[in-house]
């Protein structure tokens, strides 16, 4: 008797396993929750030095410079665009630092800069600077308040439409940063405590649950879609 040839595998696992490896070929799946913690920090570093130096320069402090005149408001100009681009650039060293240890950890050969890499940075670089470039207009004009809500609703945005080229999680971070700064619209005066919340603490949180999910050991090694 001819022994009975081999069984077909289960559809649905073969479904399940074409759909991981397709999503594997789609996304940038390497981002390090660490480098969420680490941005978190370095945001709310951010905002302690932004704080010390307005309560330094405006006897009222954050507040003193949204009541202020507009040539205040370029006096500071200069402090805030450094110390915006200092956080930006140290984010982005901890992220490439993170993110390229969990690669070697994983044992990939493939280099960080790829086309994954360049679309996902592609999908968040035009929200970031069209909303850049509209707070600081807000800036320089009478709704310099609006400044840190408006940034915070950007960003969220730029992390929803990221979020299709990385980690599915990364959307829900998006959604935290985009209520928070509709709800900062309503408090103006607490700006620095809301970028605080949602760049600083809202990274932390994500960038621990990130690694409890995926990096630490016993933990799953993909996402799930």
């Amino acid at each position: 008797m001819k022994p009975a040839p081999p069984a077909f595998a289960d559809p649905l696992a073969q479904l399940t396993e074409i759909r991981a490896i397709m999503e594997r070929s789609s996304r940038f799946l390497s981002l390090s929750g660490l480098s969420g913690v680490g941005a978190g920090l370095v945001a709310l570093a951010g905002a302690a030095a932004a704080h010390l130096y307005l309560q330094s320069h405006y006897p009222a402090g954050y507040v003193g410079l949204l009541d202020g005149s507009r040539a205040e408001r370029l006096a500071a100009l200069p402090f805030l665009l450094l110390l915006a681009s200092s956080m930006a650039g140290a984010a982005v060293l901890v992220a490439w630092y993170f993110t390229r240890r969990r690669m070697q950890q994983q044992g990939s050969t493939q280099p960080l800069w790829n086309s994954l890499t360049r679309r996902l940075l592609v999908a968040l670089a035009l929200p970031l600077g069209v909303g850049g470039l509209f707070c600081l207009r807000l800036y320089l004009g009478a709704d310099a308040g609006l400044v840190v809500p408006g940034l915070l609703v950007f960003y969220g945005l730029a992390l929803l439409n990221a979020s299709k080229y990385t980690f599915t999680e990364i959307r829900w971070l998006g959604l935290t940063q985009t209520v928070l700064g509709l709800v900062a619209m309503l408090n103006p005066a607490g700006g620095l405590v809301f970028f605080g919340l949602g760049f600083g603490l809202g990274h932390i949180g994500y960038g621990l649950l990130m690694y409890a999910r995926y990096e630490r050991p016993g933990a799953a090694a993909a996402p799930a879609a």
